[in-house]
């Protein structure tokens, strides 16, 4: 083959190879920001990079999306092997095969953290820095962790995808939302937290005041009303959205350029809660004075 010939080949390979790589998923990235920080704690617990966790958790859950993380809470697809606790049944590399089961997240990222560190085949990988998420990757596949042959692959390609490395270099992490997610594990009654650009939210139940909130999530009832732009006797609505932290001043990047056009019954506040923006910011950025009446149709941008 001539030179040219091969030139030329190489080149028609290039744009294959580019359309199999992974593209970037926004499921993925939601799944991410709600268990980076149990990540980051189980690697300050085990010394397990937190690139890994979160790339094995959201590669085997299918961003938590699968049937065995909606039945039984497993997100790393353990198997039931010497457990004793709660079992759901999944046709795997078999059919009807055992895989634990837990009562949230917390306890799934739990269990494999002791998971690896208890067992003797994954020994050698603690010999491995926690920056060393590739020599992790190779590791768990070499030692039998998955059956999928581009299993290491598959892990290296998401961390470098969504940058999942920064959190292996992480000192600190979201010590409330941790602790939220541990203690559901014993009351299911607790809101589930959900992330959304850059924040934290719970969705308002039958019931629900600011003090009783204040209460479970261990927030000033005052604080909670302020984050979210409201007095601190407004009744709460059932189904609306209480942010946890102060509010962004804009919707998050993937929002650039897109409008919102207003629908019936919205207002700017509803507007606002819906992306985590500051109102006085959705003013700003869309140069409307603070009595204007927004109209059904109205475009607004959101950054």
């Amino acid at each position: 083959m001539s030179k040219i010939t091969k030139v030329f080949t190489i080149l028609l390979l290039v744009p294959m190879a580019v359309s199999a790589q992974m593209k970037w998923n926004s499921a993925y990235q939601q799944y991410i920001d709600q268990y980076k920080d149990i990540a980051i704690e189980q690697m300050l617990k085990y010394r397990i990079p937190a690139s890994i966790t979160l790339a094995q958790g959201v590669f085997e859950s299918g961003a938590g999306r699968s049937d065995l993380t909606r039945k039984g809470n497993n997100h790393f697809g353990i198997k039931c092997h010497g457990w004793t606790g709660r079992k759901t049944y999944h046709d795997d590399d078999a059919k009807g095969e055992c895989f634990r089961a837990y009562n949230n997240a917390y306890e799934s990222y739990e269990d494999h953290s002791r998971f690896l560190v208890n067992s003797q085949r994954y020994r050698s990988l603690f010999n491995l820095k926690t920056t060393d998420y590739r020599g992790w990757a190779r590791g768990l596949k070499a030692a039998g962790y998955a059956t999928n042959p581009k299993y290491a692959d598959k892990l290296i390609e998401i961390i470098q995808l969504y940058k999942l490395d920064r959190y292996d270099t992480a000192k600190d992490f979201d010590k409330f939302f941790v602790r939220h997610s541990r203690d559901n594990a014993t009351d299911n009654n607790l809101h589930a937290i959900h992330t959304f650009n850059g924040n934290y939210y719970i969705k308002v139940r039958k019931g629900d005041t600011f003090h009783s909130l204040s209460k479970e999530l261990g927030i000033s009832y005052k604080k909670l009303a302020k984050y979210n732009e409201r007095d601190k006797r407004d009744e709460l609505v059932t189904g609306e959205i209480i942010y946890l932290k102060k509010k962004a001043k804009r919707a998050p990047k993937s929002y650039k350029g897109r409008l919102h056009y207003v629908r019936k019954g919205e207002s700017m506040y509803s507007i606002s809660q819906l992306y985590n923006i500051r109102l006085k910011y959705l003013y700003k950025m869309n140069k409307l004075k603070p009595d204007y009446q927004i109209k059904v149709g109205d475009a607004l941008r959101l950054r």
